[in-house]
């Protein structure tokens, strides 16, 4: 049996920023998981799942050393937002609006695991390339139990394995599972206009059409979708051949859009995942959970990375501030992650689902009231600072 103050089971984006976020913070910390290397991409060829990155989780990747190892031909600014309601309500979002260089950065997930891997390797963090299986508490902390090397003493154990998390089964911390019934369905564009570093939403009653801008290719412009939808019609689509994958994409995405961006053509080929509303407690003795593990929100306002990265920049600072007599693993020191992690995990589900519900709804007086709210907001200078402050995590 080996020792390591703090385990965190997790090697996707969120567990490698919390092994960074610990150990410069000082702490022996320790991956446990497989180590999958993101393969080199053709500069024209983009990984189908994107980021958009807020000016706080910037910050935290900047504070990690993982910020400065991205390549920035790789990454996008969002200078601009525009949402549209399902009838008239428009608001546009500008960075210049709250004096900012940016309202978010679009990132390849591949691009991002790649420089904190990489930021990781320069620091030595010790890395089990091992799986989970179980855990025992005991009076320093945690035992964790793997499938081939044996068990870690740790004094806390990190889930940041995942929506499906094996640590959160194990240490029997609840979960509450909302299906949406709906489908979030990715691929990249060809566009016929440039999108001029704007990102565009389109709420349309049964779905929300996303454009994500990405860097140009020798094509021309291109931007990244993100469009859920009833799971049936994703189903289906994605089901198809490539041109009548085509061909459904150019009549929905012209009723859509109005013809914003022009012509839209696929790519790469849909790929999908369900929408879930998922909760839990966080915590148990010797235990807790960021990312996915924790929490899961409807993609429609493009949060759920930053909210697991702010579940990581807390944790650290809630571990550092908790005190000498206290270990890592104390419930009272969990008790305080999950307080402070309460309300914006509260606030950030209960907008997600409160949106996807409100523009879900096709009872007429509803959608008036809607899209002149959106009208209103748009007209409203100190309203539409406060969405861009919100967007960027403050």
């Amino acid at each position: 049996m080996s020792n390591s103050s703090i385990v965190v089971c997790g090697t996707g984006i969120a567990g490698l920023a919390c092994a960074l976020g610990l150990a410069r913070a000082g702490f022996s910390a320790t991956l446990l998981g497989p180590r999958q290397v993101p393969a080199a991409r053709p500069s024209d060829d983009y990984h189908p799942r994107v980021y958009a990155i807020s000016q706080a989780s910037r910050d935290l990747l900047d504070s990690l050393g993982a910020w400065r190892l991205m390549d920035f031909n790789r990454v996008s600014p969002v200078e601009s937002m525009e949402i549209y309601g399902d009838a008239q309500g428009h608001i546009n979002l500008s960075a210049w609006q709250d004096v900012r260089e940016a309202l978010a950065w679009i990132v390849e997930s591949s691009e991002l695991e790649r420089a904190l891997q990489q930021a990781v390797q320069v620091l030595g963090i010790p890395w089990r390339e091992d799986h989970f299986v179980g855990l025992d508490t005991n009076a320093a902390g945690v035992q964790v139990h793997t499938r081939q090397t044996g068990t870690i003493q740790a004094q806390l154990l990190v889930g940041a394995d995942g929506a499906r998390s094996p640590v959160r089964q194990a240490a029997g911390i609840h979960h509450d599972y909302t299906p949406y019934g709906d489908m979030g369905v990715v691929a990249h564009l060809d566009l016929q206009y440039p999108h001029q570093q704007r990102a565009c939403q389109w709420f349309t009653g049964d779905s929300v059409f996303a454009l994500l801008p990405l860097p140009d290719t020798a094509k021309g412009p291109q931007a990244s979708l993100v469009w859920s939808m009833p799971q049936g019609q994703a189903q289906a689509w994605m089901a198809q051949d490539e041109p009548a994958q085509q061909a459904f994409l150019a009549t929905h995405a012209q009723a859509i859009t109005g013809g914003r961006l022009g012509k839209l053509a696929l790519r790469s080929r849909p790929q999908g995942f369900p929408l879930t509303f998922e909760r839990t407690a966080m915590v148990a003795p010797g235990v807790a959970l960021v990312g996915d593990a924790a929490h899961r929100v409807h993609p429609l306002a493009g949060q759920g990375l930053n909210l697991g990265l702010g579940d990581v920049r807390t944790l650290v600072q809630v571990l550092l501030a908790r005190g000498p007599h206290r270990l890592p693993g104390d419930v009272q020191v969990l008790a305080c992650y999950r307080r402070r992690r309460a309300e914006p995990v509260l606030a950030m589900s209960l907008a997600t689902h409160g949106l996807h519900r409100l523009f879900g709804s096709g009872w007429a007086p509803l959608a008036w009231v809607r899209n002149q709210g959106m009208q209103m907001a748009d007209q409203i200078p100190f309203i539409k600072r406060r969405l861009i402050q919100a967007a960027a995590g403050e």
